[in-house]
């Protein structure tokens, strides 16, 4: 970019902070960050620790919004300056180290600005994901481990906690299914823009013909509910069932009977978790995990009866193909809600899939 660039850059980027500024209420939410250090300064603060969790959480988010747009606003002064600098002194180096200071602050603003997207009332939350093969046997079983690898590998790269809920491996390979709990901020703001179908041709190694498969999964995602959410789940409506765990490993897999598996017979959902040693730790997940989904149908509900209203032609759940992998006879990844592809297949499957989410979240705000 030329100064005359770089200047008109720099007012678009003063435009959109004030934006940001006015739309985050910096005074409110640092009365907020006030009020909650108060509590966590009470002597009997950690008497709950499942409450105290809740203000520690909802402190660093709230720490985590102001901050980062004080260190934009501090960015955006640093480059005025040296853009009037470069102005007076016509420094070929200066010019340089500014041009790649503005290039860096363009992705810090488009970071921060994909986190401002994340503002629905549980975006915030810990995530609840599942993957489960379609038909195809083994081919869709293995397919389903590769996803499970490139959501592992994502959560790792952005630094936030894996626990295994379910695990249920495949009769050759693969997995039958697999429930993750991915715990860190935002993280079922990203991740519930992988709800959907996922879809893998490619030539298929179980196959001693060389011949080419097309393989499916479904990738459900869920907030993580606190205990005291108000979803009322009747014990009459529920069916449980206790069977001895399975997986890798544990002294405890296939001695007790301590994997539980709830199905709420209203809506005949369906959730098991075995990864506790006790029955009672793992009904309790369980129920945490039966209570997201509940809640989750419940918003799919409210967002057709608003698609009807709007006269939209609008599919949303399970059915809705979101994106193909494509190993052969091509090498690429293609999002089909929002036509982002990807011509790197090894890196999407390493877990590169912030592109698509980016793309996802972006587009529902326009």
């Amino acid at each position: 970019m030329d100064l005359a660039e770089i200047r008109n850059e720099l007012d678009k980027i003063t435009s959109r902070v004030e934006d940001f500024r006015g739309s985050l209420d910096l005074d409110n939410k640092r009365a907020r960050i006030n009020e909650l250090e108060q509590e966590m300064a009470n002597p009997t603060f950690w008497d709950d620790q499942q409450s105290a969790q809740k203000v520690i959480n909802e402190s660093n988010g709230l720490k985590h919004q102001v901050e980062s747009l004080e260190n934009i606003e501090e960015t955006l002064e640093d480059l005025e300056v040296s853009y009037e600098l470069v102005k007076e002194e016509a420094d070929e180096e200066l010019f340089k180290d500014l041009n790649d200071q503005l290039e860096e602050f363009l992705v810090k603003i488009s970071d921060f600005e994909l986190e401002m997207l994340l503002s629905e009332p549980y975006d915030a939350k810990n995530a609840i994901l599942e993957l489960h093969p379609g038909a195809g046997g083994t081919e869709s079983q293995d397919f389903a481990e590769m996803l499970l690898r490139m959501y592992q590998r994502w959560a790792e790269q952005k630094g936030f906690q894996l626990e295994t809920l379910d695990y249920q491996p495949g009769d050759e390979a693969g997995v039958k299914s697999v429930t993750l709990l991915i715990k860190g901020h935002n993280a079922y703001g990203y991740l519930k823009t992988e709800k959907g179908v996922h879809r893998l041709v490619r030539i298929s190694p179980f196959d001693s013909s060389g011949r080419r498969h097309t393989s499916f999964v479904s990738c459900d995602v869920t907030p993580e509910m606190d205990e005291d959410v108000e979803i009322e789940v009747r014990d009459e409506d529920i069916k449980i069932d206790t069977y001895r765990a399975s997986g890798a490993g544990g002294q405890h897999v296939n001695k007790t009977d301590s994997a539980v598996r709830l199905t709420h017979l209203p809506t005949n959902i369906v959730v098991t978790c075995q990864n506790e040693r006790s029955q009672i730790k793992n009904r309790e997940s369980a129920m945490k995990m039966l209570k997201s989904k509940l809640y989750q149908l419940e918003v799919e509900k409210q967002e057709q009866e608003l698609a009807k209203l709007r006269g939209e032609q609008k599919e949303i759940g399970w059915g809705s193909q979101i994106r193909s992998y494509v190993f052969h006879p091509y090498s690429m990844v293609k999002d089909h809600r929002t036509n982002e592809e990807v011509g790197n297949t090894q890196a999407v499957m390493d877990g590169g899939i912030d592109v698509f989410i980016d793309a996802y979240l972006r587009s529902q705000m326009q």
